[in-house]
């Protein structure tokens, strides 16, 4: 994570290499173990509303766009004053949605982050952490991870594990806890080994993500059910951050109680 100079460094190294980065936030009605979630209410400000203010703080981005497919939620977003943009209701993922919306943009742009439209109180420093991977011009996707301190989390299979090289790129995404550990036992693999959550915000060079969205799903991708691993198979690189953040997020109307005193 950025320290209040080093962030102050990053913002001018992007303005001085003039980078131009657009956030986006993926926004769907449908859901099946929460319909409408977008829309729920979190003391007097629904959810994508939060995740949209939150996301405008960020000093690095320099436009924030609702994605959406639903009339519902085009139509809330406009009574805010937020900027919305309709896409279509075919796109299989949030990243085919986000480059639907840049390539509707008028003024060009050179990275696009993918922000969960789940996490309302999702902390911008995350933001700009993710973003600061695109002063290196070699950085073509970048994505945030967390140390995991917790055997539960570790060894959870719906909490995704990568295994992180020393040059900051993703080596590999699994369910399972990587890598394994030869001779240790499960109880001791914390004491023994280094494990990484995680933390699923994109953020993508303009030209990788119309690449990357033309790609079939991947041998690996269907194993593990990770889109990630379809752009590693295709030869893309992605570059890791380390955070200490992990922002709640909302999966079932009970998650929203998690949010009562935060608001």
């Amino acid at each position: 994570m950025l320290s209040g100079v080093e962030g102050q460094d990053f913002l001018s190294n992007l303005q001085t290499k003039k980078m131009k980065i657009l956030g986006i936030i993926p926004s769907r009605y449908a859901s099946t173990r929460f319909p409408g979630k977008p829309l729920a209410d979190i003391s007097g400000k629904s959810m994508v509303q939060r995740v949209y203010e939150q996301a405008s703080k960020a000093k690095s981005l320099a436009k924030v766009i609702v994605a959406t497919d639903d009339q519902r939620i085009f139509d809330h977003v406009k009574s805010w004053g937020g900027e919305v943009t309709m896409t279509s209701t075919n796109h299989p993922s949030g990243t085919d949605r986000c480059k639907e919306v840049l390539e509707l943009q008028k003024e060009e742009f050179d990275v696009v982050v993918n922000i969960q439209g789940d996490e309302p109180f999702i902390d911008p420093s995350q933001i700009e952490d993710v973003t600061q991977s695109f002063i290196n011009k070699e950085t073509q996707i970048a994505s945030l991870a967390k140390k995991i301190t917790s055997l539960e989390e570790l060894f959870n299979p719906n909490s995704v594990k990568v295994v992180i090289a020393e040059n900051k790129k993703a080596l590999y995404f699994s369910r399972a806890a990587i890598p394994f550990l030869r001779g240790v036992e499960e109880k001791d693999y914390l004491l023994h080994g280094e494990f990484h959550k995680h933390i699923g915000l994109y953020a993508y060079r303009a030209e990788v993500l119309k690449e990357i969205t033309k790609l079939p799903p991947s041998r690996l991708e269907k194993a593990e059910s990770l889109e990630q691993l379809r752009w590693l198979e295709a030869g893309f690189n992605i570059n890791m951050e380390i955070t200490e953040l992990e922002g709640l997020s909302v999966d079932t109307p009970e998650d929203l109680l998690q949010f009562t005193n935060k608001a």
